[in-house]
Protein backbone atom coordinates (compact mmCIF):
# COMPACT_ATOMS: atom_id res chain seq x y z
CA UNK A 1 0.00 0.00 0.00
CA UNK A 2 1.26 3.46 -0.72
CA UNK A 3 2.69 5.34 1.88
CA UNK A 4 0.99 8.92 2.78
CA UNK A 5 3.83 11.44 3.10
CA UNK A 6 2.89 15.08 4.97
CA UNK A 7 4.48 18.25 5.16
CA UNK A 8 5.55 16.97 9.07
CA UNK A 9 6.98 13.41 8.09
CA UNK A 10 8.09 14.42 4.58
CA UNK A 11 12.09 14.65 5.93
CA UNK A 12 11.98 11.40 8.22
CA UNK A 13 10.33 8.85 5.47
CA UNK A 14 11.53 10.51 2.06
CA UNK A 15 15.04 12.34 2.54
CA UNK A 16 16.35 10.17 4.87
CA UNK A 17 14.57 6.42 3.91
CA UNK A 18 17.20 4.16 3.50
CA UNK A 19 15.79 2.81 -0.32
CA UNK A 20 14.64 5.04 -2.78
CA UNK A 21 10.90 6.88 -2.61
CA UNK A 22 8.99 7.64 -5.56
CA UNK A 23 6.52 10.58 -4.25
CA UNK A 24 3.25 10.84 -6.36
CA UNK A 25 2.28 14.71 -5.39
CA UNK A 26 -1.60 14.97 -6.12
CA UNK A 27 -4.69 16.12 -5.41
CA UNK A 28 -7.99 14.66 -4.49
CA UNK A 29 -9.65 16.88 -7.34
CA UNK A 30 -7.10 16.03 -9.95
CA UNK A 31 -8.61 13.13 -12.54
CA UNK A 32 -5.67 12.03 -14.11
CA UNK A 33 -4.43 11.70 -10.29
CA UNK A 34 -6.83 9.33 -10.25
CA UNK A 35 -6.07 7.39 -13.00
CA UNK A 36 -2.34 6.88 -11.59
CA UNK A 37 -3.45 6.06 -7.93
CA UNK A 38 -4.30 1.90 -9.03
CA UNK A 39 -0.71 1.68 -10.63
CA UNK A 40 1.07 3.37 -7.65
CA UNK A 41 -1.07 0.75 -5.62
CA UNK A 42 0.55 -1.89 -7.83
CA UNK A 43 4.32 -0.40 -7.97
CA UNK A 44 3.75 -0.28 -4.20
CA UNK A 45 3.12 -3.80 -3.72
CA UNK A 46 5.38 -5.34 -6.04
CA UNK A 47 8.80 -2.73 -5.16
CA UNK A 48 8.20 -3.06 -1.40
CA UNK A 49 11.04 -4.56 -0.59
CA UNK A 50 12.79 -2.84 -2.85
CA UNK A 51 11.36 1.12 -2.75
CA UNK A 52 9.06 3.40 -0.99
CA UNK A 53 6.06 4.84 -2.67
CA UNK A 54 3.69 7.32 -1.57
CA UNK A 55 1.56 9.70 -2.28
CA UNK A 56 1.63 13.75 -0.66
CA UNK A 57 -1.34 15.96 -1.21
CA UNK A 58 -0.76 19.09 -2.41
CA UNK A 59 -3.56 20.91 -1.09
CA UNK A 60 -2.80 19.66 2.58
CA UNK A 61 1.01 20.11 2.60
CA UNK A 62 1.48 23.00 0.64
CA UNK A 63 5.01 23.55 2.22
CA UNK A 64 6.78 20.52 0.76
CA UNK A 65 4.80 21.29 -2.82
CA UNK A 66 6.02 24.71 -2.81
CA UNK A 67 9.14 23.86 -1.88
CA UNK A 68 9.65 21.47 -4.70
CA UNK A 69 8.15 23.72 -7.20
CA UNK A 70 5.09 21.30 -7.90
CA UNK A 71 2.81 23.89 -10.55
CA UNK A 72 0.95 21.12 -12.42
CA UNK A 73 -0.18 17.35 -11.03
CA UNK A 74 -0.07 14.63 -11.10
CA UNK A 75 3.87 15.16 -10.27
CA UNK A 76 6.06 11.94 -9.64
CA UNK A 77 9.43 12.77 -8.14
CA UNK A 78 12.40 10.11 -7.21
CA UNK A 79 14.01 10.53 -4.29
CA UNK A 80 16.94 9.11 -3.62
CA UNK A 81 19.37 9.77 -0.60
CA UNK A 82 17.54 12.63 -0.05
CA UNK A 83 17.92 13.98 -3.43
CA UNK A 84 15.20 14.13 -6.33
CA UNK A 85 16.68 11.94 -9.23
CA UNK A 86 13.73 11.82 -11.48
CA UNK A 87 10.67 12.64 -12.20
CA UNK A 88 7.56 12.55 -14.46
CA UNK A 89 4.73 15.47 -14.97
CA UNK A 90 1.60 14.26 -15.86
CA UNK A 91 -0.20 10.37 -16.34
CA UNK A 92 1.66 8.28 -17.94
CA UNK A 93 1.58 4.36 -18.49
CA UNK A 94 2.52 2.04 -15.93
CA UNK A 95 5.31 0.68 -17.69
CA UNK A 96 6.47 4.45 -17.89
CA UNK A 97 6.68 4.68 -14.63
CA UNK A 98 8.14 1.36 -13.54
CA UNK A 99 10.93 2.01 -15.80
CA UNK A 100 11.52 5.68 -14.55
CA UNK A 101 11.61 3.62 -10.78
CA UNK A 102 13.85 0.99 -11.95
CA UNK A 103 16.62 2.92 -12.81
CA UNK A 104 16.52 4.39 -9.22
CA UNK A 105 16.94 1.11 -7.81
Amino acid sequence: MAKIFTDSNFEEEVLKADKPVLVDFYADWCGPCKMMAPILEQLAAKYEDQAVIGKLNVDDNGETAMAYQVRSIPYMVIFKNGEAVDSILGAVPAETLEETLKRAL
